[in-house]
C-alpha cells in the first residue's frame, strides 16, 4: 500500500476505514428516494389516434411542463397537448438534488467569460426568474417543499479559501472563517465558506414535477403519458406534425423539451452529450445526530473542487450527498444507473466530511443523466421556420432555468422581440461535441485533467488552458 501524497485530496489524507464503508452501504437499494417519497402518481393516458392542437409540448419534466403552464396562463383558450415517452419526472426532473438556483449560466465565472457584455442582465433575468419560480410556487399552490434557504460553498483544500474570499464580496455573499463556516455545518475539512443567501432555493424535485402537471392539467392541458415522439415533419398546410408510436398530433407550433435524450431535430444531435451523476440518501437523522452537524439554516451545500460535491437536508433529515465522479456515457440506459465504485466513494467521502456521522446508513442510491452541452448552460434553438422551439443542455443547473427557457420557447413561438429573445446567449448555439471516438477522447481527457488540477492547487495544465482559450473551459 502506497504512502499519503503531497498531491493527495482531503478525501485520500482522510479516509475513514473501509470497514465504516461498507456498515454505511449495506442497507442500501438502488431506488430514487424523490420518487418514492412523493407516493403515488396520478396516470395520464396514452395517446391513440390522431389530434390537433395550438401548441404540442414534447417532454413531460420541467421544461415541457413549465411550457405547457406558461402557455395556458397566456392563451387560456388555447389547445395544449403534452407527450411524455415515460411517465411524469420520472428521469432527470425526479431525480436531481432540488437545488434551484438564479444564475441561468451555471454560476458567475462561466457566465461572464462567454457573454460578459451581457452577464449583468443575465444575473438580473436569472434573479427575477427565481423570484417568479417563488411567486408560481405560492400563487399556483404547488406543494413542493419551497426554501429559499440559499447556498454555502465550502473550501477543503488551502488553495480554495482564497477562492471564496473573492466570490464572497458579491453582494448578498458573505465570507465565513473556519470557525464561523463550522457553526453554520460542523466538519473539520471545511476551511472556509461563503453563504450566498438568495440566490438558491431547496424543492422537492419529483413532487415539484407532479405538482406542475397537476397545476396544467387542471389549466386543460393534455398529458398522454407512455408516449413516445417518434418523429416530427411539417405538414403541406404548413402546420407541424408529431408522431408518436400509437398516433400523431398535428399543430400549429411544437415545443421540444426533451432534456438528455437524442433531438428530434438532426441538426441538434451532436449539441448535448449525456453525463451520469450519482446520489446517495442517507437514513433520516435522529435528534442528537442533527445536533452533531447543526445545519440550522437548512442552505444547500456544495464545495469548491472541480470535481465537487453537492448536498442537502431533507424534510424528514435525511442529508443527500451527490456529485464527484461524472461519467460520460454515448449514450442514456438503465445500465449505467448502478457503479459501485461510485457509490463506495461517495460514502468514502461523506464520511471524511462528517466523520461525527460514523454508523449513519444509506438508504438509496441511484443516478441520472444530464445534458451537457459545451458551453455548460442552457441552449434556445428554432427550426422549421419558427414553429418548432427547443431547449435543452442545462447541464445540472436546469430546476430553475427550465422556466426562464419556456418563456424564451413561447416568446419564440409567437414570434416576439423580447429581452430574453434579444440576448446573445439566446440567439447562438453552442459548439456541437465532436463525433465519436474523438468525444469520448476529449471528456475523458477533460475529467482526467480537472481531477489533476484539484491535487495541485487548482493549477490547469495546457489542455484545459487551451479550452479555456477558445471557450469551451469550464471548472466543474
Amino acid at each position: 500500500m502506497r504512502g499519503p501524497s503531497r498531491h493527495d485530496t482531503v478525501f485520500e489524507r482522510l479516509a475513514p476505514p473501509a470497514a465504516a464503508v461498507d456498515a454505511a452501504l449495506a442497507p442500501t437499494r438502488h431506488a430514487v428516494f424523490w420518487l418514492e417519497d412523493a407516493g403515488a402518481a396520478p396516470a395520464y393516458p396514452t395517446l391513440t389516434g390522431s389530434a390537433s392542437a395550438d401548441l404540442a409540448v414534447v417532454g413531460g419534466g420541467y421544461c415541457g411542463l413549465w411550457t405547457a403552464v406558461l402557455a395556458k396562463r397566456r392563451d387560456p383558450g388555447a389547445r395544449v397537448v403534452l407527450l411524455e415517452a415515460e411517465t411524469v419526472g420520472w428521469a432527470a426532473s425526479g431525480r436531481n438534488g432540488g437545488f434551484c438556483e438564479a444564475s441561468l449560466t451555471h454560476g458567475e465565472e462561466n457566465g461572464r467569460s462567454r457573454w460578459p457584455e451581457e452577464y449583468a442582465v443575465l444575473e438580473r433575468l436569472g434573479r427575477e426568474n427565481l423570484d417568479a419560480f417563488e411567486a408560481d410556487v405560492r400563487g399556483l399552490g404547488l406543494d413542493c417543499q419551497f426554501e429559499r434557504t440559499g447556498v454555502l460553498s465550502v473550501a477543503v483544500e488551502p488553495h480554495q479559501v482564497e477562492w471564496l474570499q473573492e466570490s464572497a464580496r458579491a453582494p448578498d455573499h458573505g465570507f465565513l472563517d473556519a470557525a464561523a463556516v463550522r457553526r453554520e455545518i460542523d466538519s473539520p475539512v471545511f476551511l472556509a465558506g461563503d453563504w450566498s443567501r438568495d440566490d438558491c432555493a431547496l424543492v422537492h424535485p419529483a413532487r415539484l414535477a407532479r405538482e406542475l402537471a397537476r397545476v396544467a392539467a387542471e389549466l386543460g392541458v393534455e398529458i398522454h403519458e407512455h408516449t413516445r415522439v417518434t418523429g416530427i415533419d411539417t405538414a403541406a398546410s404548413g402546420r407541424v406534425s408529431v408522431h408518436t408510436g400509437a398516433g400523431s398530433v398535428t399543430s400549429d407550433r411544437v415545443a421540444l423539451a426533451t432534456n438528455v435524450f437524442p433531438s428530434l431535430l438532426r441538426r441538434a444531435r451532436l449539441l448535448t452529450v449525456p453525463v451520469y451523476d450519482y446520489v446517495l440518501m442517507t437514513e433520516p437523522l435522529s435528534d442528537a445526530q442533527l445536533a452533531s452537524v447543526g445545519w440550522a439554516h437548512r442552505q444547500g451545500l456544495g464545495d469548491l473542487a472541480n470535481q465537487f460535491h453537492y448536498s442537502r437536508l431533507t424534510a424528514d433529515h435525511r442529508i443527500l450527498w451527490g456529485g464527484y465522479d461524472a461519467i460520460y456515457r454515448r449514450r442514456v440506459g438503465a445500465a449505467h444507473e448502478e457503479r459501485p465504485e461510485t457509490f463506495r466513494r461517495l460514502a468514502s467521502h461523506f464520511l471524511t466530511v462528517f466523520p461525527q456521522l460514523e454508523g449513519v446508513s444509506f438508504t438509496h442510491r441511484w443516478a441520472g443523466a444530464i445534458d451537457t452541452s459545451t458551453r455548460f448552460a442552457a441552449f434556445h434553438g428554432l427550426a422549421a421556420r419558427g414553429r418548432v422551439a427547443y431547449a435543452a443542455g442545462f447541464t445540472g443547473l436546469g430546476v430553475g432555468a427550465t422556466r426562464f427557457a419556456a418563456e424564451v420557447m413561447l416568446d419564440r413561438l409567437a414570434g416576439l422581440t423580447t429581452e430574453r429573445t434579444a440576448l446573445e446567449m439566446v440567439r447562438r448555439l453552442p459548439l456541437p461535441f465532436p463525433p465519436e471516438p474523438l468525444a469520448s477522447a476529449g471528456i475523458n481527457l477533460t475529467r482526467w485533467s480537472l481531477d489533476r488540477a484539484d491535487r495541485r492547487q487548482g493549477r490547469r495544465n495546457l489542455f484545459l488552458r487551451t479550452l479555456d482559450r477558445v471557450g469551451l473551459g469550464f471548472d466543474s
